[in-house]
């Protein structure tokens, strides 16, 4: 797709935010970041393995690419940091005047088409922006839903009338989005609305009776993207108007976190909303609150990790100022093991995020973007991906926030210190966009479900695998390079991997569903597998581009993060083939198992030594 609109700076004294402009000018965004190569297929990674080569890293991010990051960081920085506790008091004229400078910038119009007054942008356009505009959590989470949210199906799914009244608007923040989707009684199990629309007599609207809960900018939006079942049956998308009759907003909630965002219920009540309203297709609307779904969970990781550079930074400078016994406490060995494993864990979550939306970025360069069915089709293969990375994203941030309190001490208890705002801030993302327990039943379901279509060769893998452990000998697949140990590791938590779930297939059958605990274990192996091999991958890509010194960093983190993945991935694999069976065969199972978590575990106290004092030399995550 040629897009006609192009970031451009004067660079003349360093980019200046009001000199940034969008100016005419034939250009392909994605022509040297993301060029046509082979499709690798969602969720295929526990059964193939890729090379460096195929997978996408901040260093293939292009020219416009970097300068939309700029823009938005220096929105961020210069716009709305300096308004940081003016927001937080729920000054909702503020909010709306900064999504409006957004708006002129451009920054809210990068997933909607030119046609509609929008940029008409890649999906990596759009993750670079949200990332650079995660500094405040409140904003962020208000910008994200009206950007993604209560934007996008509008987009994807919304009549030519629809999105000719409605995206020009939202592009511009005239108009402020929502998503209304959860009610008291269904939040994870979205179908079970209970919120219903009757056609009136006359044919012109359905009426809508109801309550959404917890709606974000529900205080100040002027459209929610809500959803009801039409006769009590058909679950349906609306687009609804804050002005439409019927429709009130309840007072503030009193959150935890986030205190700057609006959370509000919207009652509905005999809501009169016109029959042009609907959007989509009558009984569909699970079409449209799912596939938006997949792309809020890859912008929720992409804000998430970014937030945990930032609180690696945060807690090293502090660490660097904080002296106890005469010295910086950043010189004892437990400090820099924290500040290390903060930015371990980040980096294997920065590794899988970049794979997965370059992964995403090649369907897309074989699809037509203007197809908006075939646009979410694309996606939506990678529904295993986008879930791991909301689920590693959001836990990640909560270890990185728990940790940074820690290297604070007392004072990270205390308000007047930024981590104590940060921990409350990032609890909410592991229950919104999907609760992390339902992702989880997502990522391994998904996979049980393609195998089962025949769409991932998972059982043949299975039973080339039980063949495998009833000889007298396990084969060894040798590797070469600078993880040969790791990737040999890797290979057997894959074979790790299939056994649970072609144990699980196996016993359970069509009743697998039913045994959270075994699919959630066999997520967590899952998980660690995208994430060593990510982190192998991007390491081994960065290597080929800088050379082994310019990488000793990333080539720690990297062993660091298999070292200890290899563990978890025995441990949950234990706990899944213990649930499955017992006595005589779960002793032959766990024996085989053993013989395949095999690995000669690296230094990693001196290796996260030298992570540490790298990142506490540069004074910030550096990885």
């Amino acid at each position: 797709m040629s897009d006609k609109l192009q970031f451009v700076a004067l660079l003349a004294n360093g980019t200046q935010l009001d000199k940034l402009k969008f100016v005419g000018q034939e250009n392909n965004i994605m022509s040297s970041a993301v060029e046509k190569k082979k499709v690798i297929k969602g969720g295929s990674f526990i059964l193939e393995d890729h090379d460096a080569s195929e997978v996408f890293t901040p260093d293939d991010l292009s020219d416009e690419h970097l300068m939309i990051a700029q823009t938005a960081r220096e929105f961020t920085e210069k716009e709305v940091m300096p308004l940081d506790a003016e927001i937080e008091t729920k000054d909702y004229e503020l909010t709306r005047g900064l999504l409006r400078k957004a708006g002129e910038l451009g920054l809210l119009s990068i997933d909607i088409p030119e046609k509609y007054g929008g940029a008409g942008l890649d999906l990596l356009s759009s993750l670079v922006a949200a990332e650079a505009m995660s500094g405040q959590a409140s904003f962020s989470g208000s910008l994200g839903a009206h950007t993604t949210i209560g934007t996008l199906p509008i987009v994807f799914f919304g009549t030519e009338e629809q999105k000719k009244q409605y995206l020009p608007r939202l592009a511009t923040a005239e108009l402020i989005g929502a998503y209304a989707l959860t009610e008291s009684g269904s939040g994870s199990d979205a179908l079970a609305a209970k919120t219903k629309a009757v056609l009136s007599a006359d044919g012109k609207h359905y009426v809508l009776n109801g309550q959404k809960m917890w709606i974000t900018n529900a205080g100040f939006a002027d459209v929610f993207i809500v959803f009801a079942k039409v006769d009590g049956e058909k679950f349906t998308a609306f687009i609804i108007e804050r002005s439409f009759p019927g429709v009130s907003i309840a007072p503030e909630e009193h959150k935890m976190g986030l205190q700057g965002s609006s959370t509000c219920a919207v009652n509905l009540e005999d809501a009169q909303i016109p029959v042009e309203n609907v959007l989509g297709e009558i009984g569909k609307g699970h079409k449209i609150a799912f596939n938006i779904l997949n792309i809020g969970r890859l912008k929720l990781g992409v804000g998430a990790i970014a937030g945990s550079k930032r609180l690696t930074t945060i807690a090293t400078d502090y660490a660097k100022q904080r002296y106890q016994f005469g010295v910086p406490i950043a010189s004892f060995g437990l400090i820099k093991h924290k500040i290390a494993e903060m930015a371990v864990r980040t980096y294997a979550a920065d590794c899988m995020t970049y794979r997965t939306v370059g992964m995403i970025e090649d369907a897309l360069a074989m699809i037509d973007r203007d197809n908006p069915e075939q646009m979410l089709k694309a996606i939506e293969d990678y529904a295993v991906e986008c879930s791991i990375i909301k689920v590693v994203g959001s836990e990640t941030l909560d270890y990185v926030s728990d940790e940074a309190v820690q290297v604070f001490g007392g004072n990270g208890y205390s308000k007047d210190y930024p981590v104590e705002r940060a921990y409350r801030d990032a609890r909410i993302s592991r229950i919104y966009e999907g609760t992390n327990e339902i992702n989880r039943l997502i990522i391994s379901g998904q996979i049980l479900r393609r195998a089962g279509k025949g769409e991932l060769a998972l059982f043949p893998a299975a039973k080339k695998l039980q063949d495998e452990m009833l000889s007298s000998s396990i084969p060894e697949e040798p590797a070469e390079g600078v993880f040969s140990q790791e990737r040999v590791a890797l290979g057997n938590a894959k074979k790790a991997a299939v056994a649970v779930l072609g144990s699980a297939a196996l016993k359970y059958r069509d009743k697998v569903q039913e045994q959270q605990e075994v699919l959630a274990a066999a997520s967590d192996i899952i998980m660690e597998i995208y994430g060593m091999e990510s982190a192998i991958l991007r390491t081994e890509k960065f290597i080929a581009g800088r050379g082994d010194a310019a990488c000793a960093n990333h080539i720690d983190a990297a062993r660091v993060f298999v070292s200890d993945s290899i563990q978890r991935v025995e441990h949950h694999a234990k706990t899944a083939l213990a649930a499955m069976s017992e006595g005589d065969e779960l002793r032959t199972m766990l024996a085989v198992l053993r013989r395949y978590m095999k690995y000669t575990p690296v230094n990693t106290v001196a290796a996260r030594r030298r992570i540490a004092d790298s990142i506490i030399e540069a004074g910030k995550y550096n990885l």
